[in-house]
This record gives structure tokens, sequence and C-alpha cells, in this order.
């Protein structure tokens, strides 16, 4: 499989080349997520009720993913430093600190929510109703917490080296079992909202043992090993970067709390199956743009390494335009076609129907996604943890939990107000994030090219 020559290749071609397996993947990994709410949401009979109650479940999905990605975008960018910097024996160490630290994790996550699902689900505000769709569905997913923590987690070690293809390919094995396994489980085997979690378990399985047979055979040049006692090298620096990533997702969970908390107060259970479809929705748009900003990620972080400042600042304005194009032509396609994507999870008409307002409302601003992710994507690329981790917590706890209990109630905007604080913490927060970004980053790199002597202060075009 040819590798990525960051080395030698052009910013272009190394992010394009990084990039569409990463988008593929993405894709992949998209359907590996919801195609179980394809499903769920038309199972006969019930199938509306039981969508609403596995939405419930997303904060412990988060929460999992959360961990999957303190350690694994932690650690994947200090890996691409070193190995721009050349220093293979450090990389090695911070890819196996990172693989330990997702097996370990994932066995205590697995066992603490295990024993606590019941009570967490009703924290969350489900129902009598809702738990018995929603607790064995958890119970049974969990039991792949560590299947899906080590796939994932270490995908991004395969796409640091150059090996986008690879990578994907781990991400396609999973979801095509999964897409296959879904409707035999839920439908062939009456396994209902139960068989969509057992799919999902054997298909992380499998992924896993893809992942492993790469970190464990020849291509891969930083082999795992064990060794007796087992250390954590490097462990406080992974986390600390990675902090960044685990907050963005705590703070989704937090957010997904809040709105399902007040929707259920202010709308009922069937405006909780509403948000499920719009964070479905949310996903499927957010896959290119996360694509676009994880692949540019490993080409700035090696180049930032190994001291090329102007490679940095073009990779950089080439995933910040690529981001903005992209937000703005899929924010004109919503809402042209909303309908289009709210069909993809469910045939309810009357669902649909009230889907319609609150979609618009929570995508109204997306462009400012954009500015908010090539921000973040920087920060971590160049391991600026404090910025990282600010803008993490600014929009989601500082904005978008207040706005949700402060529009409906103060406002007295109702439902209204749950779908509006979105947008209003995409333009506040993309644009804060992308202006601190520019203001950091461009004095850093011209302070690099008058170290290098190069005789050009200017900064680099971003």
């Amino acid at each position: 499989m040819k590798k990525v020559d960051f080395d030698n290749g052009t910013i272009t071609n190394n992010i394009i080349q990084t990039a569409l397996p990463m988008l593929v993947a993405q894709v992949i990994s998209l359907l590996y997520n919801i195609v179980d709410r394809i499903y769920i949401g038309r199972i006969e009979g019930y199938g509306t009720r039981a969508l609403g109650a596995i939405g419930l479940c997303f904060p412990i999905v988060i929460l999992i993913g959360g961990f999957t990605n303190m350690f694994g975008l932690g650690g994947a960018p200090l890996f691409s430093i070193e190995l721009g910097k050349n220093n293979k024996s450090k990389a090695r160490d911070i890819l196996n600190t990172s693989f330990r630290l997702e097996l370990l994790t994932g066995i205590i996550l697995m066992i603490v929510c295990e024993l606590f699902a019941s009570r967490i689900l009703s924290v969350f505000g489900a129902t009598a109703d809702e738990l018995r769709f929603s607790v064995p569905y958890i119970r049974i997913y969990l039991t792949g917490t560590v299947f899906a923590m080590i796939s994932t987690g270490m995908n991004p070690y395969i796409n640091a080296q150059g090996y986008s293809t690879i990578g994907m390919k781990s991400v396609l094995v999973g979801a095509v079992a999964n897409i296959i396994l879904d409707p035999l489980f839920i439908f062939t085997f009456g396994l209902g909202v139960n068989g969509a979690a057992v799919a999902t378990v054997i298909s992380q399985f499998l992924s896993m043992l893809f992942v492993l047979h790469f970190l464990l055979g020849d291509k891969n040049e930083f082999k795992l090993f064990f060794e007796r006692p087992v250390t954590f090298p490097y462990a406080r620096e992974i986390i600390s970067l990675g902090l960044s990533s685990f907050v963005m997702q705590c703070t989704n969970s937090i957010v997904s709390v809040a709105c399902n908390s007040v929707l259920m107060k202010t709308g009922g259970a069937l405006y909780v199956s509403v948000m499920t479809i719009i964070s479905s929705v949310r996903q499927i748009l957010d896959t290119p743009i996360l694509a676009i900003a994880e692949g540019a990620s490993p080409t700035i972080s090696y180049n930032y390494g190994a001291k090329r400042p102007k490679k940095v600042g073009q990779a950089i304005s080439l995933m910040a335009a690529a981001g903005i194009l992209y937000t703005c032509l899929m924010w004109i396609f919503i809402e042209k076609f909303p309908l289009l994507f709210i069909k993809i999870f469910s045939d309810d008409t009357a669902l649909q129907q009230l889907a319609l307002r609150p979609l618009h409302l929570y995508f109204f601003a997306f462009v400012f996604q954009a500015f908010q992710y090539s921000g973040q994507t920087v920060f971590k690329a160049l391991n600026k943890k404090k910025q990282a981790i600010f803008f993490s917590l600014f929009r989601k706890v500082i904005m978008v939990v207040p706005l949700t209990y402060l529009l409906p109630y103060a406002f007295q905007m109702g439902t209204d107000g749950v779908f509006t604080a979105e947008p209003i913490s995409n333009v506040i927060g993309g644009l804060a994030c992308f202006a601190t970004m520019l203001a950091t980053v461009i004095p850093e790199l011209k302070k690099m090219y008058r170290e290098e002597g190069a005789g050009n202060t200017s900064a680099p075009a971003l």
C-alpha cells in the first residue's frame, strides 16, 4: 500500500492523499453509527418510540468516544511531531502508551456503565417506557467497549504513518458487517432493538481484529510490545493534549442530556425523537469537514515538528478554505431539501413534519462549524493544549448548555429555544476560536521563519 510522503510531497497532495481515505472512512463510520437508527426507526409498531429511547443512550456512547479520542487524537499529533523530528523511539512509546490506555480504560468503562446503566439513563430523563428499550440496548452495546476503543482509538496512528487507506479499510470491515448484520438480527431473528446492539458489537470486534493485524504486522514500523511491568510513558502528555477532544465529546454528552431533558418537559417524548433525527443528520453533515480537518492534522503536525513553517501555513489555509466552502454548500442544500435528510431515519409522516422547523433552526449557522473545527484542529496539531481545551469548553459548556435552559424558559421560546442554542454558539464560538488561532499561530510561524534565516519575515498565507 502506497505511503503518503510527508517529506517530499506537496501540501495539497499530502492532505488529499490523507483526507480522501479518511473521508471514505468517516462516511463508512457514519453508516456504522447511524445504521442502527435507520433500521430501528422502521420497526413496525414501536419504531418512533424506540428511536427516542435509543437517543437517550447517546450521552453514554459519546462519553466512551471521548475517552477513545483523548488517547487516540491526543497521542497521534505528538506521534506525528516526533516522526517529523525523526525521533522514532519516542514515537513508538507514544503509540504503545495510547494502546494500553485504550485497553485499560475500555475495561473500566464497560464494568462501571454496565453496573449503573439503568440509573444513568434515568438521570438522563428516561421514563419506564423508554427504559424497556434503552437499558437492554446499552448493556449489550457496552460489551463491545474495548473493541470500539481499540479500533477507533488506534486508527489515527495508522493514518499518521501515511497508511490512510489501511485506516479506511479497518472502518470498512466493521461498517459492512454492521450493515449486513443489523437487518438480520433486528428483523430476521426478531431481536428488535437488542439485535441492533448485537450486530454493532460483532462489527466492532471485527474492526478491532483488522487494526490489531496491522499493528502487529510487518507494515507497521512501530510494533506493539508487551513488557512486565506494563508502563505508561508519555501518558501525561497524551492525556493533556487529548483532553480537548475528551472535553469536546463530554460537553456533547452534557448538551445531549440537557437538550433531551428540556425537550421532554417542553415538548414531550416525540421531540426527543426529533432531536435524535437532527443529531443523526448533524453526524452526516459533519463527516466531510471532520475528514478534511483530520486529513490535514498529520501534515500540520509533521511539518511543525520538521520546522517547515511555510508548509504548516499552507496546510492550515487549505483546510480552512475547504471547510468553509463545504459548509456553505451543505447549508444551502439542507435549506432546500430538508425532508431528504429526515426521511433517512423515519417514514412517520407526522414526525417528519414536526422535525422540519427544528432542523432549519439548528442548522441556521452551520457554516461557522468550519471556523470551529479549523481552529481546534490547529491547536491540537501544534500541541497547544490550553487553547484547545478552552474552546472545547467555551462553545458547549459556557454557551450551549446555559442557552438550552435560558431560551426555552426565560425567553419563552419553548422547544424552539433548544434548537436555537446551537446556531448562536456556532457563530460566537466558531469566530472566537478561529480568530484566536490566527492571532496565536501567525506570530509563531513568523518567528520560525526568522530563526531559519530564510530572509522572509512575512507570514504564511493564512
